[in-house]
């Protein structure tokens, strides 16, 4: 039973891979910047996703995002209130997202009219971890009310995240978040990783994140995969 239940989970793995390599290519082609975003719940990520938005769309950008939850479309509708094209992928009980999903709501999308598109996955640190979604940047976040060894219980995300964002900066001293140590475990399991220390609230954080993006879609676009 081990061994097909193994068999199995490659199967599906293998499939998911294929369908992403498809994405990836659409979206290089396309000239749009990907990002998966991936937490647990009550990190923050809608919040820090929503104020992304906002700021990208004043400086011009024209931008898009996905958003995946088990059920309900309240995160969606509030992404929405930013102007952007926003839709909701509702997994049903599935704790991540895959790249059938991804591509089935993309229908209907020109990709060549937007400059990003954001996928905020499922609330979950582990299943995500597993499936590529054709995006080129997955950022792993984490609040400073999560605990500072969340790097180190959960290693297979960050090991294969391309950034870290620390969430809920404005509240650090409050819930006595140790900076120091948040930053070396990022480090210890994913060497020279680019982390951003960040609030929603304050916008502290962000001029840095979003020249982040800025830099990674002009070098996307000008050396495509």
């Amino acid at each position: 039973m081990t061994t097909r239940i193994v068999e199995l989970r490659q199967g599906i793995l293998k499939k998911n891979d294929e369908l992403a390599r498809g994405l990836r290519d659409r979206f290089s082609a396309a000239g749009v910047l990907v990002l998966n975003l991936v937490s647990s719940p009550g990190t923050g990520k809608t919040a820090f996703l929503e104020r992304t938005l906002r700021e990208l769309k004043t400086r011009g950008s024209r931008v898009a995002a996905l958003v995946g939850d088990l059920e309900t479309d309240n995160d969606a509708r509030r992404l929405a209130a930013s102007g952007a094209p926003v839709r909701q992928i509702n997994t049903h009980g599935i704790c991540h997202l895959e790249a059938e999903m991804v591509s089935r709501h993309l229908e209907g999308w020109e990709l060549g009219a937007l400059d990003y598109l954001f996928i905020e996955n499922v609330g979950n640190l582990v299943c995500p971890s597993s499936y590529d979604l054709g995006e080129r940047i997955r950022v792993a976040l984490l609040s400073v009310t999560e605990g500072e060894d969340k790097p180190l219980k959960y290693p297979t995300l960050f090991n294969s995240a391309d950034a870290a964002v620390i969430t809920k900066m404005d509240i650090a001293a409050a819930v006595e978040f140790d900076r120091e140590a948040a930053l070396k475990n990022i480090n210890e399991i994913r060497p020279g990783i680019k982390i951003f220390e960040t609030s929603a609230k304050t916008g502290a954080g962000m001029e840095e994140w979003l020249d982040y993006l800025a830099e990674e879609r002009a070098g996307r676009v000008a050396h495509p995969a």
